[in-house]
């Protein structure tokens, strides 16, 4: 909640594209298009702006994206698979002496 006490409205991302597109279109006032999507228009603007800002990086080579490493994630999900075994083994014991 904010400090009027009313809740904050969480919009996807999609939502927060069809606003930027619609403002960037000009079709409509940016009034008209907050009122129809029922956002403030400093907000659409912001998500212009965003979407002006960012849409040069759709256009990028796919090669330049970091790519994450496999070997790396397999590690990660080795220890966390111990790490638990740990925990249920704990546990388990625990669970035995408390019988």
């Amino acid at each position: 909640m904010n400090n009027t006490g009313t809740l904050r409205k969480k919009h996807t991302s999609a939502h927060k594209a069809k606003v930027a597109l619609a403002v960037l279109s000009g079709q409509n006032t940016i009034q008209t298009i907050s009122h129809d999507f029922g956002v403030h228009t400093s907000q659409a603007y912001a998500w212009k702006k965003q979407l002006e800002e960012g849409a040069a990086s759709l256009f990028e080579e796919k090669n330049k994206q970091e790519k994450p490493d496999p070997a790396e994630d397999i590690e990660k999900l080795h220890a966390t698979i111990g790490r638990l075994k740990m925990e249920v083994d704990f546990l388990a014991k625990c669970a035995s002496k408390c019988r």
